[in-house]
């Protein structure tokens, strides 16, 4: 990231590690930034309102979010696969809801980047592998791993990229772009690893 102040012919470029994308608090920060920009609030006025909006709005506890997985989920499979029969069903949740639990804590205490997502992935892939010995009577692995891998996909990181892009900022859009690819690539090898299983 890079923090340029022409007044003072100042610039500071600091490496961001943990990157992430809280919707809720975009609409303060703007107004925020809106305020410092017309010069209604000065530089110390601004930190100390930008460091309450990140206390004030709360984080989902781990248990939302992963209900939030299944439920993103299930539906994306029925919607794109059209599948639903119950060990479908149960199979998809069950497997979006591990896969993205691996996904967070991995994020959550290492420091390898793009190693969550590929976890995440072959977890999904070995409990559809599971699944798929338990019962292949209408079951249907593909379209549980479609579904599963929904939470995990990097929606956010891709539209950023075509944005950044198109707005003409030329370094942080291709960089978000490969940040993309190289998350999508860390699930096809995750999921492509158990297929030598079945």
């Amino acid at each position: 990231m890079t923090v340029s102040l022409p007044e003072n012919a100042t610039s500071e470029v600091r490496a961001i590690h943990n990157q992430g994308m809280d919707l809720e608090k975009v609409d303060p920060v703007n107004s925020l930034s809106r305020q410092f920009a017309n010069h209604d609030i000065d530089l110390t006025e601004f930190a100390a309102a930008l460091e309450r909006v990140n206390q004030a709005v709360p984080t989902f506890p781990f248990s939302w979010l992963c209900l939030a997985a299944v439920v993103v989920s299930v539906p994306l499979m029925v919607a794109f696969t059209g599948r639903t029969t119950p060990a479908d069903l149960i199979t998809c949740g069950l497997a979006g809801l591990a896969g993205f639990a691996a996904f967070y804590w991995i994020n959550r205490l290492g420091s390898i980047r793009f190693l969550s997502e590929f976890m995440g992935a072959f977890i999904i892939g070995l409990i559809t592998l599971l699944g798929f010995y338990l019962t292949n009577d209408h079951y249907h692995p593909d379209a549980i791993i479609i579904g599963a891998v929904m939470p995990l996909v990097p929606g956010v990181t891709i539209t950023n990229a075509v944005r950044d892009t198109m707005t003409g900022n030329l370094l942080s859009g291709p960089a978000r772009a490969v940040e993309a690819v190289l998350s999508a690539c860390a699930i096809g090898v995750g999921i492509a690893l158990t297929s030598f299983f079945y």
